[in-house]
């Protein structure tokens, strides 16, 4: 019993960080318009910035990281929005960004020497706690919390709050928008610097949970495209279902049934795209 609640709190701790990084790929794509492929790079440079600034635990470490993670997540996404202003083409988007991805990559892997490298906690948060007679990692406790925290503030943001309605009207028609004092540029530049600092601050709170390695890049950027197609592009409350639903097929099922993991993304990715085909065919019978 108690094993399996450690496990389960695993796929929660991990869903909740997937889900930060899917939330900022999900806005830009279904915002933004943006198909952005270098997302996983950017989570990759925040895990690098925590084990340049915060490798040895102390919280003067980590709050430098978080920091420079969120401006130049930030930066990195504003550049990129404007840098992809001229290609509207989403073809052209994709490989514009998964080159601009692999050079940056590339020099992250300079930088840390492509071994797989470790970032301690903090103090206070670097021992574990007791629960159900097995012993957790006290980060991992916090992660969730932040996470939580930021999934909170996203869904009152976007599907409660006042610049929600302005990115949706953005989304849904831009020349619209536009007559009503909306300026659909800086609307998707707003989202894309969003999007770019989550996906930094992210690599930042969980690189003591998984730190730069070889291929986190693209392992981050593959869950995150299963999860917005799965949960749907924009959708907050949908993101984050399916990010604790692949949080908990990468730990618990991984554990106990390895070989079954791949098959249970391509269910998830095939409920989630027959779900909104039948929402799309139910509103096309009542128009």
């Amino acid at each position: 019993m108690g094993s399996d609640v450690i496990v389960a709190l695993d796929g929660v701790a991990f869903g909740l960080l997937l889900y930060c990084v899917a939330a900022g790929l999900s806005l830009s794509l279904g915002v933004a318009g943006v198909f952005q492929l270098s997302h996983g790079a950017l989570y990759l440079t925040g895990t690098c910035v925590a084990w340049w600034l915060a490798a040895d635990g102390t919280w003067i470490g980590l709050t430098a990281a978080l920091l420079i993670g969120l401006v130049t997540g930030a930066a990195a996404g504003g550049g990129l929005a404007e840098l992809l202003r001229h290609l509207p083409d989403h073809l052209n988007q994709a490989l514009a960004t998964i080159g601009i991805g692999l050079i940056l990559v590339d020099a992250l892997t300079t930088g840390y020497g492509a071994q797989p490298r470790t970032v301690t906690a903090p103090p206070g948060l670097a021992g574990s706690l007791t629960i159900f007679g097995q012993s957790y990692p006290t980060y991992r406790l916090a992660l969730i919390a932040v996470a939580t925290a930021v999934a909170v503030t996203l869904y009152m943001t976007v599907e409660r709050g006042r610049p929600g309605i302005l990115v949706r009207a953005v989304a849904a028609d831009p020349p619209y928008a536009a007559t009503l004092g909306v300026e659909p540029r800086r609307v998707r530049q707003v989202v894309m610097m969003a999007g770019g600092a989550l996906a930094a601050v992210a690599g930042v709170l969980g690189a003591p949970v998984l730190g730069p390695a070889a291929g986190l890049d693209t392992t981050m950027l593959t869950l995150s495209l299963i999860i917005i197609v799965a949960g749907g592009l924009g959708s907050m409350r949908g993101t984050l279902a399916a990010a604790l639903v692949v949080g908990q097929i990468q730990t618990t099922v991984v554990v106990a049934w390895p070989a079954a993991a791949p098959f249970l993304l391509a269910v998830l990715l095939l409920v989630g795209l027959s779900w909104r085909a039948g929402r799309q065919r139910a509103k096309a019978r009542i128009t």
